[in-house]
């Protein structure tokens, strides 16, 4: 394993972070993973419970996954999508479109989250000037809202700490109000913090809609900025804005989509359906690197034309790729075999009960939950995040905090012991860390 570590950091520059710190928090070779567990080179387990940066959904080598990607690998590989067409992508579009009862009925296909945002945005203002308003060209997004890490997505990234260094290669977008229930007044209730973020996006519209193309948000939980959860008031009434003044709603379930809120879209909580979905992270099962956007027909119809100059201008050289699609597919089948979203209920039980003697802690704050998503603030220093890191590591746990803001988000394959196990070595490692 030493020789394996010593190769990684130098040969590999690991994302999101300062290699540096490697040389006193050494790097975990992991050889193996099986179900909600990853195990290293000297076979020590440690419980995923962040689904390795909330991609893997049913646990890791899923058989019936594994099976499909062998049917499929004997078939097609990949081939590309400008001019060809395969099984698996038509399928995987029709299905989907089918969960948004078809209102979403076209779907764009790249390989990661920020590409989904960015063919969301560059969308959106090639529809308006496609309809000869080339002015709608700006955006606007949430406060501490985190839509990808390429330039377009970090023109709708408000985490300074992950724009500021690029901010001359950014063109920013505004903000309005988050409705983020941690921000409620003393008396008011999560509805009505959404409803005073809504009061504040409609003013804001009604100063900027003639220049505005799109509003993007994270529907039901803000996750890289802390895991924000709000009121799906807010969604109803951010679509009846942008209805009013003429401008798209980008609904970003790249992290909450696929049941992670307790329905397969968090938009469906609201009742509502945005004009661009985009789509990442848990499509694949943790796979393969996946990303599509869903848009309505009236915005397909606006660039199908004979005018190349009309159409949508974007490409990606795994757009569609035949592995990664039936992952999707494979996933899918498992959400209707496995009546997934029936049986995370009691999982979302489970974690809330094993949640309950961490939030009778003195340090913990803002105890909260969405679905298989459960997060809570800690009172305690900078150096809170890497001690807890560490100390749950310790414990066989892999939980990796935002800031002092600590969360879980588990595959939908833990049992009620290993929920249990997670919710006591969770307490230990604060208790160790504070």
């Amino acid at each position: 394993m030493t020789d394996l570590l010593s190769r990684s950091l130098a040969a590999v520059w690991h994302p999101c972070t300062q290699m540096k710190q490697h040389e006193s928090t050494p790097l975990i070779a992991i050889a193996r993973g099986e179900g909600p567990w990853l195990y290293d080179t000297d076979d020590k387990r440690y419980l995923d419970a962040v689904s390795s940066w909330w991609v893997n959904l049913f646990g890791h080598c899923n058989p019936h996954i594994n099976q499909r990607l062998r049917e499929q690998l004997e078939k097609l590989e990949h081939v590309m999508l400008a001019g060809f067409t395969h099984e698996p992508v038509v399928a995987l579009s029709e299905k989907l479109s089918a969960l948004t009862g078809g209102v979403l009925g076209h779907a764009f296909y790249a390989s990661d989250g920020a590409s989904a945002t960015e063919i969301a945005l560059k969308m959106s203002l090639h529809y308006w000037r496609n309809l000869g308003r080339p002015d709608k060209n700006r955006f606007v997004c949430l406060e501490g809202s985190y839509h990808g890490e390429t330039v377009g997505a970090l023109a709708v990234t408000d985490i300074p700490l992950f724009r500021d260094a690029y901010a001359p290669l950014v063109r920013t977008a505004d903000t309005v109000p988050s409705p983020d229930w941690r921000r409620a007044s003393e008396g008011e209730s999560p509805a009505d913090v959404a409803r005073r973020a809504a009061h504040a996006l409609e003013a804001w519209l009604e100063a900027n809609h003639k220049h505005t193309a799109a509003l993007i948000i994270e529907p039901l939980v803000q996750c890289a900025t802390g895991m924000a959860m709000y009121d799906a008031e807010y969604l109803r009434q951010a679509r009846a804005l942008c209805d009013r003044y003429e401008v798209h709603l980008i609904a970003d379930e790249i992290a909450v989509g696929c049941g992670r809120t307790g329905s397969f879209f968090a938009c469906e909580q609201a009742g509502i359906w945005p004009d661009f979905m985009c789509l990442s992270k848990g499509i694949s099962g943790g796979y393969l690197p996946l990303s599509l956007v869903l848009s309505r027909d009236a915005i397909y119809q606006a660039f199908y034309a004979d005018e190349v100059s009309r159409g949508f201008l974007h490409s990606h050289s795994y757009t569609g790729n035949p592995l990664a699609c039936t992952a999707a597919l494979a996933t899918l089948e498992l959400f209707e075999r496995d009546n997934v979203i029936a049986a995370n209920r009691e999982r979302a039980a489970w974690l809330a009960e094993a949640i309950r003697p961490i939030a009778l802690h003195e340090k913990v704050r803002h105890v909260r939950q969405s679905g298989m998503i459960v997060a809570f603030d800690v009172e305690a220093d900078r150096g809170f995040s890497r001690r807890f890191a560490q100390a749950a590591l310790n414990r066989s746990v892999l939980l990796r905090p935002i800031g002092n803001t600590v969360y879980w988000m588990p595959p939908y394959v833990l049992d009620h012991t290993e929920i249990a196990m997670l919710g006591e070595q969770t307490l230990t490692a604060l208790i160790e860390s504070l």
